[in-house]
């Protein structure tokens, strides 16, 4: 390819007939002599021209220089340094690069390693593995014992597991996602091997077992016929196999010595009360500029109490003691050995404490589900009083961060608080509690009223929390739910406080649009944003809206059956809102979609007459107002735009 360069102008370049020193600057700038530059006529004289020619770049040159910034870029929640004084980070060190095209190596180097043909395989059956071409890369890996495809690894592994399971009549293993995922990315030639437990040891809660085994040592639970925990356990290995039993030997010893250690802890914790153990928690630091678990506890129990309160006033029936004991009670576990050991735990420990120390099943469950949900695919809170507990520690969590200015910026959340976040909106959600989530976090606030090192004044938290909160409901609509983008916008543009209301608005004008009513709604849809704009400009001009409308003052047909048909469309929409059929009331918003078209065909707005003009313009604010209290139909995106 070529690029022309623009020099200096023949009037500046020559002088006498000889090159002055412009002329020899833009030689030298450009690489050419002066008789190899040409003149290039242009509206303004002419001036010396360069033509230059450029040889691309070929694939390879390409990614020799742009492979390496792309593995520097990938993002790994921890990174590791491993050359002194060097910036490279990468989820592990990096000892060997195959980069290749079309069978020839690509000269690159990241890290100081610089690329080659040769990979490794297992590290027990095999050295180095020349890779003859890339599409040769996964045949000639598992010749030496390396299954480069993740989906195949998965495959394996469940066969084995099977496999493995069929030895006991009637059992199965717990599928488990989690865990299988880690598996898969520990191993590279997997077998799976079965061991057993002591019966004994199935004397400790079920939560106990499963997570020493799940957690501690990547073993699968293994279920008998009445899907109770069975004394076996499935390990996955990457050695192909364990024909002398050997390593099924070694790991049924670690776990046996690791139920020792549970079982230990689950005696000796039952000598100290959960109650014994609130005072305790003075000295275990929930936040340092927040104070001790000891004050959260305090502040999660007032704040529990008066969600209870005003969840009671909409008519929701709540076991209040057992809540307010639950509350007192929900972070004793933290100062229990078996937490200690097992921080995975937490609130499961001290649920399970509650229910051996009969505090009541009520006090139990909370405690028990108090975490929950800890991710989009938990479970929630089962009990009210849990669902409560859940939503007050998890606003005081917020609330206290948010006060402090340690919100999540980016892909930065150090304190999971959008996940919290995600935890009030489905608990809400799914419980269909009728609570805003503003009046939420304002008492969350009001416990921490007087902190001197906060740096948020009340209007400064109410604002960042709402939109913070209002990205949450979002995210569940979105991703939980399936509800479009725009249907989401026009819901929330309405209000996103009252989460429950929302998903059901939500639901409503998702279930419409898709079904037969969807072309009305639509149509009405894209009026209802002409007529937003009309309002907008109006507003920006100063043009005066009429306070109130007067019907009897529109002189067109089409504007008078309008005000009739919008009136009683009005009437049908709210008494279906009051009813929260949110789908009849869209449905009757739809319907004046025919004489909305027909106004917009016949009648001009922005007449010259003031009075006139006036009037129409508090039609269209009547229609705008009395029809987007559900959703802002403006707000959703139709083909017809």
């Amino acid at each position: 390819m070529h690029e022309g360069v623009l020099g200096p102008a023949l009037s500046v370049a020559f002088k006498d007939g000889k090159p002055t020193a412009a002329a020899e600057a833009f030689s030298k700038k450009v690489g050419l002599s002066l008789d190899k530059i040409e003149r290039e006529a242009t509206p303004k004289g002419e001036y010396l021209f360069a033509r230059l020619w450029k040889r691309g770049k070929s694939a390879s040159e390409v990614l020799c220089a742009g492979l390496p910034r792309q593995i520097a870029s990938l993002y790994w929640p921890k990174s590791m340094y491993w050359r002194t004084g060097a910036p490279e980070r990468f989820v592990r060190p990096i000892r060997w690069i195959v980069a290749m095209l079309d069978g020839e190596v690509i000269p690159l180097e990241f890290a100081g390693v610089k690329a080659g043909s040769v990979s490794r395989g297992h590290r027990l059956f095999s050295d180095g593995v020349k890779i003859s071409k890339p599409g040769a890369y996964a045949e000639e890996l598992e010749k030496a014992k390396v299954i480069a495809n993740p989906r195949e690894r998965e495959q394996r592994i469940r066969k084995a597991l099977d496999a493995e399971t069929r030895k006991i009549s009637g059992a199965r293993w717990r599928e488990d996602a989690s865990l299988l995922n880690t598996v898969v990315n520990l191993t590279e030639w997997p077998s799976a091997i079965l061991g057993s437990f002591d019966k004994s040891y199935l004397a400790l809660p079920e939560e106990v077992l499963v997570t020493v085994m799940r957690d501690h040592q990547k073993y699968f639970a293994v279920e008998d016929a009445q899907r109770k925990l069975a004394p076996h356990f499935l390990a996955v290995l990457n050695t192909g196999g364990d024909p002398e039993g050997l390593i099924r030997h070694g790991n049924e010893r670690v776990l046996r010595a690791r139920f020792n250690d549970a079982q230990f802890f689950w005696q000796t914790d039952q000598k100290t009360s959960l109650k014994q153990r609130i005072d305790l928690l003075r000295s275990v630091t929930f936040q340092k500029d927040l104070g001790s678990y000891y004050e959260k506890t305090e502040r999660v129990e007032k704040l529990a109490g008066k969600l209870a309160e005003d969840l009671g006033d909409t008519g929701v029936n709540l076991n209040v003691e057992a809540l307010k004991d639950a509350a007192w009670l929900s972070k004793t576990d933290l100062t229990t050995e078996l937490v200690k050991e097992f921080t995975e735990l937490q609130g499961v420990v001290g649920g399970l404490y509650a229910r051996a120390q009969g505090l009541g099943e009520p006090v139990a469950q909370a405690i028990y589900d108090h975490y929950r949900p800890q991710s989009m695919e938990d479970a929630i809170p089962r009990t009210l009083e849990g669902a409560v507990l859940s939503i007050a520690d998890k606003a005081d969590s917020i609330a206290g961060m948010f006060a402090l200015g340690l919100q999540p910026t980016g892909s930065k959340d150090p304190f999971a608080l959008r996940r919290q976040a995600n935890g009030i909106v489905r608990i809400i959600a799914e419980h269909k509690l009728r609570m805003e989530t503003k009046q939420v976090m304002l008492l969350a606030f009001e416990g921490y009223r007087g902190h001197p090192k906060f740096k948020l004044d009340t209007a400064e938290f109410e604002a960042a929390v709402s939109a913070f909160l209002r990205e949450r409901v979002e995210f569940y609509l979105r991703e939980a739910k399936g509800i479009a983008y725009d249907e989401v916008n026009a819901v929330l543009a309405v209000g996103a406080d009252d989460v429950a209301d929302a998903v059901d608005r939500a639901i409503a004008l998702h279930q419409v649009r898709a079904a037969e009513a969807s072309e009305d709604l639509e149509a009405v849809c894209v009026s209802f944003k002409r007529i937003k704009n009309i309002l907008r400009q109006a507003s920006e001009k100063g043009v005066t809206i009429a306070q109130r409308l007067e019907a009897a003052s529109l002189p067109e047909p089409s504007e008078q059956k309008l005000v009739q048909a919008a009136e009683k469309a009005a009437a049908q929409f709210a008494a279906a809102k009051q009813q929260q059929d949110y789908a009849s009331a869209i449905k009757h918003a739809a319907s004046i979609r025919p004489v909305l078209d027909k106004f917009f065909d016949d009648v001009m707005v922005m007449v010259e007459d003031e009075k006139l003009r006036a009037n129409r313009l508090a039609l269209l604010q009547t229609l705008l107002n009395d029809f987007s209290t559900i959703a802002d139909f403006s707000e959703i995106v139709t083909e017809r735009i």
